[in-house]
């Protein structure tokens, strides 16, 4: 690491004075954006709950980046490009378990009705009130995906008024505002996000694998009377990325800074990269009519435009996106119920080719509240529907239910238990060709079977959560990179095991530890002749741990420490279970030092100190490296 970062973090770490240090304590944080309004404490399912204060805190550069090191959620760039990344959890590996989470952003759904991952680049991390994490359960008011889980993000009404940039190595510059007003009327807020990068993996024409990003957000909510709430937003984003390509184990051992020699055959040359423009342009609105106390009728719709522009290729891909949901909730503190319908069509267009994918359901979910005890249950009814426009059409419908309970063992700790029965149809480009849009085949949906106990502790200086999971599968759906096929796993399961734990150790030293035990294992699948029943799912990590060390030598300062480490794995195409490469250890050292006032705060982050080469592998020789040189940012945020 050169002086000048070593005396950035150091000067960060001293520019203030001794003064009084502020109480902190820890408490249960309401879930807001599960099917029922409950606190983390009552809650029947495994959640994790991530405050404004938490991202702030954290100084990342996208959303991306705050699930991978501050939650029991796993991130990866994977083929390079840092806007749409794929993101797993509870073991449905690094190829495919993007595929089995719902996003939602203010409830509405960011999945893709083809195999794109969400485009979470797409949400300023200035502008996040709420992360809510919801694992193996939430397919009632979800729907069609939520095998893993459930990532909710919920965007602040406040007013705040917030200017940040900061500047980073390779080229890194941001900058990011919100302006905020909130009142009993009206609540409106206008934000904005540009950030670019130079890159640094070469190229062919001698550049580097720059990318960079634009987004802008506008939302409002007006009460004309006091039973009426009229909501309206509009948000737009821009990506840029160059590709490099992937490279041999020798060549990336020896310097992964370099383009690789690995040519996949589409058309261009190892040592051509690829790049790609991808643009968002989302509506939305909605309204909420409270009846009384109790009663309230909500309805949202929304559309999305996206444009994927393959540059080098000349190949262009259109997607338009209507989403609908209203509901019915029904609230005492006895009783809760939630009742609905959701809408969604997908239109897929590329030149001669134009797919749909639509989703119909409708759900109901209820909690009983007792002094001791919370009762769940819910049930979804779903129609997916895909289709070739004039031609081919099939049709899945498919059942979802959740059970729980929460026991009370006393005001601070309780006992969890679970059931859910999820699902998770087949993306457009598994069913259709995109070369020449002929059906290729049928793709079951997968059926899943989550089940979940659990035990949270939360006192003021600790909160501790502990879960067991174990979800049996049929027709796990899989891309078999041997014969160029989408197809499914007959059966499959996965169990391990979750643990979280945050200690204020006195009023200077916090740690927080987060640990994941998992396995995958394909019980039974034969495809074309090769027999992967009894192999480990490729691409999934068994031990998983995140551990962040905070020092708050006063109140204005605080310096972070956080240590991220993957077991291996075998490589995201190796269900054979015996390819001479496997999927390296993961491990990266991040240090970070903030000095925040009321109005200014300067911060400084330096990530992978240790310069650890990390990839991916998808074969033999066919690796994407992903945070694998030492990185370092530094910068300042005005607050008014």
């Amino acid at each position: 690491m050169s002086n000048t970062i070593k005396l950035s973090l150091l000067s960060v770490a001293l520019l203030s004075q001794l003064n009084a240090e502020a109480t902190i304590k820890l408490e249960p944080l309401t879930i807001t954006s599960t099917a029922i309004k409950t606190d983390e404490l009552k809650s029947t399912d495994a959640v994790e709950v991530y405050t404004q204060e938490d991202i702030e805190k954290a100084h990342v550069q996208n959303v991306y980046e705050f699930l991978n090191k501050s939650t029991s959620v796993f991130t990866t760039s994977a083929y390079g490009n840092p806007f749409t990344q794929k993101i797993d959890m509870r073991g449905y590996g690094a190829g495919d378990g993007y595929q089995n989470i719902v996003v939602t952003i203010n409830g509405r759904k960011m999945n893709n009705v083809d195999m794109v991952p969400q485009l979470l680049a797409s949400i300023s991390p200035s502008t996040i009130k709420k992360i809510e994490i919801i694992k193996s359960s939430g397919i009632v008011v979800a729907g069609d995906g939520a095998n893993a889980g459930v990532i909710n993000i919920i965007t602040k009404q406040s007013n705040d008024k917030e200017v940040s940039f900061y500047m980073g190595s390779y080229g890194l510059m941001d900058g990011s505002f919100y302006l905020g007003h909130h009142d009993d009327k009206l609540s409106i807020n206008l934000s904005g996000e540009a950030q670019k990068s130079d890159g640094i993996r070469d190229i062919d024409t001698g550049g580097t694998d720059e990318n960079s990003f634009q987004t802008g957000a506008f939302n409002l909510a007006y009460t004309p009377i006091e039973e009426l709430e009229l909501r309206l937003g509009a948000s737009l984003t821009r990506t840029d990325v160059i590709y490099a390509g992937p490279m041999t184990q020798e060549e990336f051992y020896s310097d992964p800074t370099q383009q690789g020699s690995v040519d996949y055959g589409f058309g261009s040359s190892p040592t051509t990269s690829t790049h790609q423009k991808y643009d968002s342009n989302v509506i939305s609105a909605g309204a909420s009519y409270y009846v009384n106390d109790e009663l309230s009728l909500n309805i949202d719709i929304s559309n999305e435009k996206k444009k994927s522009d393959y540059v080098t290729y000349s190949s262009v891909t259109d997607h338009d996106y209507n989403q609908l949901t209203a509901t019915l909730d029904y609230t005492t503190q006895i009783f809760s119920i939630k009742t609905g319908i959701n809408a969604f069509d997908g239109d897929l267009d590329r030149t001669d080719l134009a797919l749909n994918k639509s989703n119909q359901a409708a759900f109901i979910m209820g909690e009983i509240h007792l002094s001791d005890v919370t009762l769940k249950a819910g049930f979804r009814s779903e129609e997916v529907k895909f289709e070739k426009k004039d031609a081919d059409s099939k049709k899945d419908s498919l059942k979802g239910t959740e059970l729980g309970a929460n026991y009370l063992l006393s005001k601070n700790s309780s006992l969890f238990v679970n059931y859910s029965h999820s699902y998770q149809s087949a993306s457009l480009d598994r069913l259709f060709s995109f070369f020449t849009g002929d059906f290729k085949g049928y793709v079951e949906p997968s059926q899943a079977n989550n089940f979940n106990i659990g035990y949270n502790n939360i006192q003021a200086n600790n909160k501790f959560k502990i879960s067991l999971f174990y979800i049996d599968l049929q027709n796990e759906i899989y891309y078999n990179a041997f014969t160029y096929t989408n197809t499914n796993i007959d059966k499959s399961h996965k169990y391990g095991l979750d643990l979280y734990d945050k200690y204020l150790i006195n009023k200077e030293f916090s740690i927080a530890l987060s640990y994941n035990y998992v396995q995958a294992i394909i019980d039974t699948e034969v495809d074309n002749g090769a027999d992967y029943s009894g192999n480990k799912l490729p691409g999934v990590s068994n031990h998983n741990a995140k551990a962040t060390l905070n020092y708050q030598p006063i109140e204005s300062t605080t310096i972070s420490l956080t240590q991220i480490y993957r077991s291996e794995a075998y490589a995201a195409n190796d269900f054979n279970n015996n390819f001479a490469q496997k999927q390296d250890a993961y491990y990266s050292t991040d240090i970070s030092a903030t000095y925040a006032s009321k109005h200014w705060e300067v911060f400084a982050k330096v990530n992978n100190l240790f310069n650890h080469t990390n990839g991916i592998w998808i074969k033999d020789d066919a690796i994407y490296p992903v945070n694998y040189t030492t990185t370092a940012m530094a910068g300042l945020k005005l607050k008014y």
